[in-house]
């Protein structure tokens, strides 16, 4: 199993189809927002075209309104990597979503299991105050894991805080313990572009998504979905709905986008830089030349 892991906007989708197009593989995506059925405009799914070529798992696999979570993506990326495995070919986890990455390759710690009670008076804080109370809330009681979820991300505040009410612990003392299962990967590698960069390539993408999320989410919004669910808790998804709501204007959402999604992008330089060892692929060039090196590391490294 070769894992491939990055920020946004670092080449990550296109490095993993090329190197399971050179050795046999099929791609497996530990991405949060892919998992979500219509949502496609800002999710950075790959393109039909790429999936015709290569085959990838866990793209398309919940509606929005499913809360999903890393114990269901260990589960099902499980079950993607036997398959993968059972037809002889290698697999490749490719994402930005730390989370699930580690829960993959470390294993689950024990948690308790949902309250709905608790969840729908949080989420009802979350509607009347804004996540941002909550993430507040949060930082008092754990600062360690407040640091680790951004403040938008309304499903993992709830969990956190769902988890200090039901057992009187931190979430992040729960990470912290023994965990039970996890995948042995043969290499593990980590893009990294130089941020001056990566912060051109979010912009230029930002700036493409846009016009295409606002029709989007004006498509879905109210015809198919009511606007709270948690497959629309992703970048832009939020500044979109508020665009189209009114609340602020579509240069305004651009720019708040694009500020969080640099924000989110310097969030996972640092977590992949400090919470999973991995051979460091620069990605600055062009993508053949950082699939020779790719190619070249894994030779080394298996």
């Amino acid at each position: 199993m070769i894992v491939l892991v990055g920020p946004t906007a670092s080449g990550k989708t296109e490095l993993a189809a090329a190197v399971a197009e050179r050795l046999g593989g099929e791609v497996v995506s530990a991405d949060s927002r892919q998992v979500y059925r219509l949502l496609d405009a800002a999710t950075a799914k790959p393109p039909a075209s790429l999936r015709a070529r290569v085959p990838h798992w866990l793209i398309d696999v919940a509606d929005p309104s499913e809360t999903y979570d890393a114990a269901r993506f260990v589960r099902e990326a499980s079950a993607a990597l036997a398959g993968i495995r059972r037809r002889g070919k290698i697999p490749i986890v490719c994402g930005g979503t730390g989370l699930y990455v580690r829960a993959l390759l470390e294993g689950l710690s024990p948690m308790p299991a949902g309250d709905p009670s608790i969840r729908a008076k949080l989420a009802a804080v979350a509607e009347f105050k804004g996540p941002a109370a909550l993430h507040a809330r949060l930082s008092e009681i754990d600062p360690a894991a407040a640091a680790a979820i951004p403040p938008g991300n309304r499903q993992r505040l709830v969990r956190a805080l769902e988890v200090f009410e039901l057992t009187g612990r931190t979430i992040s003392s729960h990470w912290a313990e023994e965990r039970t299962g996890g995948e042995k990967p043969s290499a593990v590698l980590r893009l990294d572009v130089e941020p001056d960069l990566l912060r051109g390539r979010i912009e230029r993408r930002a700036r493409s998504m846009w016009p295409k999320l606002l029709e989007e989410v004006g498509r879905l919004v109210p015809a198919r979905l009511r606007g709270d669910e948690p497959g629309l808790t992703s970048l832009g998804y939020r500044e979109a709905l508020d665009v189209l709501a009114g609340r602020s204007s579509p240069e305004e959402g651009l720019a708040a986008m694009t500020r969080a999604t640099l924000a989110y992008a310097k969030r996972q330089r640092t977590w992949f830089r400090t919470q999973i060892a991995a051979a460091s692929i620069p990605a600055d060039s062009s993508p053949a030349q950082t699939l020779d090196l790719a190619l070249r590391t894994l030779e080394d490294l298996t």
